[in-house]
């Protein structure tokens, strides 16, 4: 018998989960379903994200309400749209095998007349964002005078975003006695203050101790010089070859420059920030989910409510601002019961941070060493042998083939051969990290002030590249890791020699080198997309050396034209956070490659009376 059944929750309800995987019940589940089944207490629930809080309070109401009615009876209130998004999609399929149960997804970032649509056809469980949910209210478009249950999931994230008065606003429009159910990763005062103003006497649940991490995570610190920053977190990617992480910045800045310098550098990798639209944001999720990406850049905003299985590790690439962002952060990782790592890159002067966390989560971190480059090899060849041993083989389709094969393998003993399999990943490798520097930041140097080192203006270099226009942008469905993409595709170039992407509307701007311009112009002649023709021009505004001089450019490549490879770092200056006013300095290299290295600054300059960016 399904354990849930136990629990009081009935046949097709189980029936629906059973299909989902669901055997047996969490923690949090199988304490908080009786309490929520008698639909007679107001609830606080702390628990950890990753811990089954959707099941906890989805099944109660599927129990609880009237599907033979219309109109709304409960309303959850979380955070993000693709939290919202989530809520409502793990509902429905809860609900599959029971009649009547209509569930909208309210958030802004798509159609608000859709929704209204939705909302007047009849709905007994509205999930929202607070801000497009009071948009509907104040537009008198949707009764919430009989909803029964509120439920607030991820409270803390919510006021962390400020969306307290709108949550007043919104609570206010729902009846004294409804039962309000409140679920949070941790319990700052905010939060207490929240149950408190909301509820009677609730039932409190805790599980584990308040504002801990999941005990399934495992922490880790690596301590690196400033500059080399970029170069160890792609060392530590190499070091786990069947990562599939969460990347976490500070700035969406510095996400999408990480995400294009590893595009760049040959990574499935992809960026998600507060400035794409939704169509932007649901494609990159849906490329996430699917696991054509292994790793996802990210912000906090962007990331918050995020539900991926399996999510592997998750990088703090720049430390949360806040402490209790990075227990949502290590959250993504060993979520449902499985386990994860949680890794951080720091300088010696965040190691008090450090500290700071681990005395919060009450746990304990460990201190890790950046593997060398023969640790790397030895790590890629022998996860290749094991991708060699467990791959699954087609024998019908690769029968035909089979005699061709051998033919060209004849000769060849079974050790050649088996050399020559591994040789493919370990050559590529072996040529990459051979003369690895060790990336680890020494005790005294990790105690020093990095600005020295996280200072690099490059001066004096002379920009070889010319800056195109492309009649592509953004509203043709364009990121800058597509348009990339696009360009290396039809113009047959390197991924690694295109320089700084700048996407608008219609329209966008990209950098190459000098004596590619000829061979990009010749690979667009004749292109088309969607049955348009494509134009390429070199910009009114010239290249890069016309826009300031040779000392505007911040691009190099290596001393003598290319063969070497070499790891490259991102520098970062001035802090910049999203929305920020600072502008960007720098061309988009490909840390590692034969394009050198990537700079920020968060500087202005005066040239000629004007302000001007430097690429």
């Amino acid at each position: 018998m399904n354990p849930f059944i136990q629990l009081g929750i009935r046949h097709d309800i189980v029936n629906a989960i059973s299909e989902l995987g669901f055997e047996n019940p969490t923690p949090i589940q199988e304490q908080s379903i009786p309490v929520l089944l008698t639909g007679s207490n107001d609830f606080v629930g702390l628990a950890q994200t990753g811990t089954g809080k959707t099941a906890a309070f989805g099944l109660p109401l599927l129990e609880l309400l009237d599907f033979e009615e219309k109109h709304p009876q409960a309303l959850i209130l979380c955070p993000t749209r693709e939290l919202c998004l989530q809520i409502t999609s793990d509902i429905k399929k809860y609900a599959k095998n029971m009649p009547n149960v209509h569930v909208v997804a309210v958030y802004g970032g798509a159609s608000i007349s859709d929704q209204l649509r939705e909302i007047r056809r009849g709905v007994q469980i509205v999930v929202a964002t607070p801000g497009r949910m009071l948009d509907i209210i104040n537009r008198k478009a949707i009764d919430f005078t009989q909803v029964g249950f509120v439920v607030l999931d991820e409270a803390d994230e919510m006021l962390n975003m400020g969306f307290q008065e709108d949550i007043d606003s919104i609570l206010s429009t729902t009846p004294e006695d409804k039962k309000t159910w409140l679920f949070s990763a941790t319990m700052p005062s905010e939060v207490r203050r929240i149950a408190k103003k909301y509820m009677t006497d609730p039932y409190e649940l805790t599980m584990g101790t308040k504002n801990t991490g999941n005990e399934n995570i495992e922490h880790e610190y690596y301590i690196i010089r400033a500059r080399d920053k970029y170069a160890a977190f792609k060392r530590i990617v190499d070091f786990n070859p069947e990562i599939f992480g969460i990347v976490f910045c500070r700035t969406k800045i510095e996400t999408q420059d990480i995400a294009e310098a590893l595009i760049k550098d040959g990574y499935n990798a992809d960026s998600l920030h507060g400035d794409l639209s939704q169509q932007q944001r649901d494609k990159v999720m849906k490329r996430y989910r699917e696991r054509s990406l292994q790793l996802l850049i990210a912000t906090d905003v962007a990331a918050r409510g995020i539900d991926v299985n399996d999510v592997t590790h998750v990088i703090n690439y720049s430390l949360p601002d806040e402490i209790e962002n990075y227990t949502h952060r290590s959250g993504r990782t060993a979520r449902a019961g499985k386990t994860g790592i949680s890794i951080s890159i720091i300088n010696g002067k965040e190691l008090g941070k450090i500290r700071q966390i681990e005395k919060t989560l009450g746990k304990r971190f460990v201190k890790a060493e950046i593997p060398t480059g023969f640790d790397v090899v030895e790590k890629q060849l022998f996860a290749l042998v094991h991708k060699v041993h467990n791959v699954e083989v087609n024998e019908q389709q690769i029968e035909q083939y089979i005699p061709r094969i051998m033919d060209e393998f004849n000769g060849m003993t079974k050790e050649d051969i088996i050399k020559r399999f591994a040789s493919l990943e370990f050559n590529r490798f072996l040529d990459y990290y051979k003369n690895a520097p060790d990336l680890n930041a020494p005790v005294d140097e990790s105690r020093r002030s990095d600005s020295t080192g996280e200072r690099f203006a490059r001066t004096g270099m002379k920009s070889e590249f010319t800056r195109l226009f492309i009649n592509l942008g953004s509203v043709d469905g364009f990121s800058r890791g597509d348009l990339l993409g696009y360009i290396c595709n039809t113009s047959k170039i390197s991924g690694r020699t295109v320089g700084k992407i700048d996407v608008k509307g219609v329209y966008s701007f990209f950098e190459v080198p000098n004596d590619e311009v000829e061979k990009v112009q010749s690979g667009f002649k004749g292109a088309d997309f969607q049955g348009r023709e494509v134009r390429i021009e070199i910009s009114g505004e010239g290249t890069s050396e016309s826009r300031g001089g040779s000392s505007s450019s911040n691009y190099r490549r290596p001393e003598g034209g290319g063969g070497e490879r070499r790891e490259g770092g991102f520098r970062r200056e001035g802090g910049n956070r999203e929305g920020g006013a600072r502008e960007r300095t720098g061309t988009a290299g490909s840390a590692g490659a034969n394009t050198g290295f990537r700079d920020f600054s968060g500087k202005r300059r005066e040239d000629r009376g004007e302000r001007r960016r430097r690429f």
